[in-house]
């Protein structure tokens, strides 16, 4: 049996085919009440499907979202990407998801290719926020299609942005640290990240209010990979530190990786607080304290923004850029033991 197209209920209902389409998917349009049910039963009784390409060149709308990630085996990358998935489902939407491999130069190529494609919006997690690709900057100055900026984000550029209080993260990290009798205290971190640099100031603030000044050698930078963290944490074990701020939780593996091939333990040789407060931690004992980034909450925030900059954008009413920022919270468990 022959597939039921626009056309043939056009035919059918004496009308063009972009009434028939407006109609069918519930659009506004100047069509009477009389000809609307015409075309609902003609399609019902015809057994017409719709045909979404067909209906996104007539409507200028595809239901796709993109969204660009750095790292598509991070744990938190990972997590971010499974809940938007199933947020964009439920609102009748479907996700593309491409994974940058960290990469500036593949961020630009991304946002064309994503564009391209036609998706209504996009969701952009940069690979790095200082050696931006200076293509990606223009591109996304000119961008026709609203897009939020997730996690990460780029100094200057005017955009939409949501994200945590990293700076409140390593603050809470810390300070959980101090409140347990620590004060030789060293922060595994990314220095080369906005998220990073945040979480150390928090670090240093926490030290600062209780009068502990912040030791060179207690900073060790790490990319947020298991194996970089792994090469800071032999510079840690050479340090007197009792504890250590670990500012993602795969920065919090590699260093649990060094430790265990010293035969330190955690928290009998030194307490360690994680951050993201991934599941992965269930495969080690003791659980880890860690810095709770709600995922759920971040991909809700960034969808509703960008659903709201989509409406806008296709009412000719765009709003100026906005920035959500949400605060993380400590999760305590195992990993932190009081000094007396």
């Amino acid at each position: 049996m022959a597939k039921v197209t626009l056309k043939d209920i056009a035919r059918e209902v004496g009308l063009s085919v972009t009434s028939v389409s407006l109609v069918l998917n519930n659009r506004p349009c100047k069509v009477s009440e009389t000809s609307r049910r015409k075309i609902l039963e003609v399609a019902r009784r015809k057994g017409y499907v719709p045909n979404q390409i067909a209906r996104s060149l007539v409507m200028q709308h595809t239901d796709t979202i993109g969204l660009i990630i750095p790292n598509i085996e991070s744990r938190f990358f990972a997590s971010l990407a499974k809940n938007i998935e199933l947020k964009c489902r439920e609102r009748g939407y479907a996700l593309i998801i491409t994974n940058s491999d960290d990469s500036p130069e593949n961020d630009s190529k991304l946002v064309r290719l994503l564009v391209n494609r036609g998706v209504d919006g996009l969701l952009i997690v940069v690979s790095d926020e200082f050696a931006t690709d200076e293509r990606l900057v223009s591109d996304l100055s000119q961008l026709p299609t609203p897009y939020v900026m997730v996690d990460r984000f780029i100094e200057g550029l005017p955009c939409d942005k949501v994200r945590f209080n990293n700076e409140l993260g390593g603050y809470l990290a810390t300070r959980h640290l101090i409140e347990r009798g620590h004060e030789r205290i060293a922060c595994i971190v990314n220095p080369r990240s906005n998220t990073g640099r945040e979480r150390l100031d928090g670090y240093a603030r926490a030290l600062g209010e209780q009068g502990i000044a912040v030791r060179a050698d207690y900073v060790l930078g790490s990319d947020y990979y298991i194996a970089s963290a792994y090469e800071a944490a032999a510079r840690l074990i050479e340090t007197d530190a009792t504890a250590v701020f670990a500012s993602s939780d795969n920065i919090a593996l590699g260093l649990l990786k060094r430790l265990y091939a010293h035969d330190l333990r955690v928290p009998r040789d030194y307490s360690v607080v994680s951050y993201d407060n991934s599941a992965a931690d269930v495969l080690f004992e003791p659980a880890l304290t860690s810095i709770e980034q709600n995922v759920p909450e971040l991909s809700q925030a960034a969808l509703d923004l960008l659903f709201r900059r989509i409406a806008e954008s296709e009412a000719g009413e765009l709003g100026g850029p906005d920035e959500v920022v949400l605060d993380p919270k400590l999760v305590l468990k195992d990993s932190v033991r009081r000094l007396d």
